[in-house]
């Protein structure tokens, strides 16, 4: 397995088409047309990754530059250490897992596993051997002799899974919203059954999806993209408490993060509609900025109540989501609006008022798009 290092990755279909970097008319350099901006990102040799984003962001662009189906207009790419950028896909030994599934429907599953290593010159008997190791952890053994074309669409996508991975020498696996047309009970196995091969063989395993569920509870380390640039690197737990910016903690958790503007006054923090007392540690760190922040917290960090509280602040309730567990209450007041997540035994409805409270241990604070607090 590999460790992948991209170096001030950039990538304009404008200048692709305008035959590459080199004579590009000048009219077509600039930020239009890229899909990646100065990108630099590494992943470590066996580990679990998710690139995430919303659609448009680049995430199946940097893939494609990955695999060698793209080459970049500038930039590169790196497999432990060596420059890959202008090699081809087959002498990168990159195997990619799309969102609908690529199997040859006449051929049995055995031979859709086999065919890559017969293609490479493997003896028939060490195919075999192989074959029935990968069959095993990929619970395919029952299937050997099936043909692929009469498989469900998660037992195919386990088959394309399985062809990526057969050859020993695959440097990692690069998945494109694999589960996409998967339906949600499979979906979830079959997430499973990735990350757990994944760990099973130390693979080096790249995961995009525009679904956070699925790269939350898939990867080790996500890449949050937008707009072509990488937002924030981290784990599942980093990206969810320590939001590098404001689109960080919105896009990231159900509900996303609440924000509420706000400016720094003698007293505090003014809302507006409300004040709130900080701490000097707060007072220093925004002190001498100036100008507006916003402020950030979760809605399982909102503190409500439905008696009146000291220093809580009265909104009412506009929207009552029962999820089972928990309930969701949308707050609103003179224009703000916010989110708590209550337990589900609090008896509150549609109309009500109730106090709430944001602890400051619980609190960001953001000043254009970027944390300071």
């Amino acid at each position: 397995m590999a460790r992948i290092e991209l170096q001030d990755l950039s990538h304009s279909y404008v200048q692709m088409l305008g035959g590459g970097v080199n004579g590009t008319p000048k009219e077509c350099v600039g930020e239009e047309g890229f899909a990646i901006r100065g990108l630099n990102l590494a992943w470590e040799s066996g580990s679990a990754n998710a690139l995430l984003g919303p659609s448009g962001c680049g995430k199946t662009t940097l893939l494609n530059i990955i695999s060698g189906l793209l080459r970049p207009t500038g930039g590169r790419v790196l497999f432990d250490g060596r420059d890959v950028t202008g090699l081809s896909p087959r002498e990168r030994h990159i195997a990619q897992v799309f969102q609908f599934q690529v199997v040859y429907d006449t051929m049995s599953v055995f031979d859709n596993l086999a065919f890559p290593l017969l293609n490479s010159g493997v003896s028939r008997k060490e195919a075999r051997r192989r074959v029935e190791e990968i069959a095993e952890i990929l619970e395919l053994r029952d299937f050997l002799s099936a043909l692929s074309g009469r498989l469900n669409p998660a037992e195919k996508q386990k088959v394309s899974l399985g062809r990526g991975i057969v050859r020993e020498d695959t440097a990692a696996i690069l998945l494109d919203e694999p589960l996409t047309v998967i339906d949600p009970k499979a979906k979830y196995v079959l997430r499973r059954k990735l990350k757990e091969v994944q760990r099973k063989l130390k693979i080096t395993m790249t995961y995009v999806t525009h679904d956070q569920h699925e790269a939350l509870t898939f990867a080790d380390f996500v890449t949050v993209m937008k707009d072509g640039r990488v937002i924030q690197t981290g784990t599942p737990e980093q990206l969810h408490s320590d939001p590098a910016s404001p689109f960080i903690g919105y896009f990231i958790g159900t509900p996303g993060m609440n924000f509420i503007d706000c400016t720094l006054t003698e007293k505090g923090l003014d809302f507006g509609d409300f004040s709130m007392v900080i701490s000097d540690a707060i007072r220093s760190r925004l002190g001498g900025q100036g100008g507006r922040f916003r402020l950030g917290i979760r809605p399982e960090c909102v503190e409500a109540s439905k008696g009146a509280k000291e220093g809580w602040v009265p909104l009412a309730v506009n929207v009552l989501e029962n999820v089972g567990i928990y309930k969701i209450l949308t707050l609103t007041s003179d224009g703000i609006l916010i989110k708590s997540r209550v337990p589900e035994d609090m008896v509150v409805s549609e109309g009500d008022r109730v106090w709430v409270n944001f602890p400051e241990d619980k609190l960001k604070i953001f000043k254009d798009d970027k944390k300071i607090y």
